[in-house]
């Protein structure tokens, strides 16, 4: 089987082609992230028909991941050579109009009633630090510039000290999710979470028109960080976006913060991504440095479901070849013993899922008590496959089901691989038939001993409460 943890890659103007983005699919891609901060929805329309497409002719489960711009923070134009020098005085307004050295120009109208005295404005990820002296009127308020610099039009900025009160979906956001919903996309991203009612907001307008999609908490905030256990709890999946995160907190602090969010994931049995600059200087090079293939590797092993390109598949020179180095840095790091069987015990006898949790909870052990080559489920919803998932069997984890719904949506989870399947005679003829498949696709072989889980009834589709210890036989 290939590696366990996924790769996803962000496409763009490098990487949308149907040539590249099938040499993307065959190099090991998992995953693509469309990112509606670019792009129209024509070019997106193309580009999920053409994934779809290559999914169909390789026979592979590439998921797609929508990833909404949300309420992202800019300057708007800057007049040109505009430089703001270190200790002088500046106003700070939400009313149109051009920046100068004079004037700072925030495009989010309304937002001057979240700064504060002492809030810290950070334009250009940091490059630029004003420090909030005091309101002057309704909309205006007087700064000081604590680091200057060069002004370029339409830079982000960032409120790492302000409680903004915006809503967490934009007008744009809400065109771009009905096109993903449209298009039925497996994945949606909300960007600068910062409560679990913004998960809530988000996942009701997704339950109305596709109840199969799943939604990725972006991780990018303090109040996030601080509401941390609530938004995973509402969410279906975790990236920590680390670009907007260490700008937003101090940059020491991001990879306790990194290791703390996959642990909690674990435990939860949520999917984690860890994203941004992983391979950064591969945008040019053809080389990683060594320190980024370090950090791929800790993400690893930390215990990552999966690793994102940005711009490095985006917009870089060899996005191909970024994926074909992290493949190499997966294969060796999952070499490595200590991240695999993350056992921790099931929910409480009084949950409804605790019966389930039970039986994937023993799978796992078993497998580790008795080497077993594969874990094999039965699943609808999907439960089962991000129960098993999480606990980081080192046995293979293949998943069967007859919901096309989801057979793409779970390509996003460690060690998961996904098949179709849609006939339910007994369960011993399933189990029979199942492991014939895999033989088939040389995913097992005659001897192995492998575990199934299932529900019987069979036919009843409901919670699994079965477990069943074999060895595939010859013939």
């Amino acid at each position: 089987m290939s590696s366990k943890t996924k790769i996803i890659a962000t496409l763009g103007p490098a990487s949308s082609s149907r040539k590249v983005l099938k040499e993307l699919i065959i190099a090991g891609v998992d995953l693509c992230r469309i990112n509606f901060s670019h792009g129209t929805h024509d070019d997106c329309a193309k580009i999920i028909g053409d994934i779809r497409a290559i999914n169909s002719e390789c026979g592979t489960n590439v998921a797609i991941l929508a990833d909404l711009q949300g309420p992202k923070i800019r300057i708007g134009e800057a007049k040109e050579k505009t430089k703001l020098k270190t200790g002088s005085e500046v106003l700070v307004t939400d009313k149109p109009g051009v920046t100068t050295y004079e004037v700072i120009r925030i495009n989010h109208p309304g937002i001057m009633k979240d700064l504060k005295e002492n809030d810290t404005i950070l334009i250009d990820d940091g490059n630029i630090i004003l420090h909030v002296k005091e309101k002057i009127k309704k909309n205006y308020r007087k700064a000081i510039v604590v680091s200057g610099g060069a002004l370029l039009s339409n830079k982000g900025v960032n409120l790492p000290q302000s409680r903004l009160s915006m809503p967490s979906l934009t007008q744009k956001d809400r065109a771009d999710l009905e096109f993903a919903l449209e298009h039925k996309i497996e994945w949606i991203g909300l960007s600068f979470v910062r409560r679990a009612e913004d998960i809530s907001e988000l996942k009701s307008r997704v339950r109305e028109r596709s109840p199969h999609t799943k939604i990725i908490a972006k991780i990018e905030k303090p109040e996030a960080v601080k509401n941390i256990d609530a938004v995973i709890n509402a969410s279906d999946g975790i990236m920590v976006a680390r670009g907007d995160l260490g700008v937003e907190m101090p940059m020491q602090d991001v990879p306790l913060i990194q290791k703390m969010l996959v642990k909690k994931c674990l435990l939860a049995s949520r999917p984690v991504i860890i994203a941004t600059q992983m391979m950064e200087s591969m945008v040019n090079n053809l080389f990683p440095t060594r320190a980024e293939v370090n950090d791929v590797a800790n993400a690893i092993m930390d215990g990552a479901d999966a690793v994102m390109l940005s711009a490095e598949t985006s917009i870089g020179k060899h996005p191909v070849k970024v994926i074909d180095a992290v493949q190499k840095i997966i294969a060796r790091t999952e070499t490595y013993e200590g991240i695999y069987n993350r056992h921790y015990p099931p929910s409480a006898p009084e949950d409804p899922r605790f019966i389930s949790d039970s039986v994937c909870y023993n799978a796992c052990l078993l497998s580790e008590r008795i080497g077993a080559k594969a874990i094999i489920t039965m699943t609808h919803s999907g439960y089962t496959a991000f129960k098993i998932s999480a606990f980081r069997p080192n046995a293979d984890i293949f998943v069967f089901t007859y919901n096309t719904a989801i057979l793409n949506t779970m390509n996003l989870l460690w060690g998961v691989k996904c098949f179709y399947y849609d006939k339910f005679a007994s369960t011993d003829q399933t189990i029979d038939e199942i492991k014939k498949i895999l033989k088939q696709q040389g995913l097992v072989k005659p001897g192995d001993t492998v575990i199934n889980i299932a529900s019987i009834p069979i036919a009843e589709k409901g919670m699994s409460n079965m477990l069943k210890v074999s060895r595939v036989e010859a013939g």
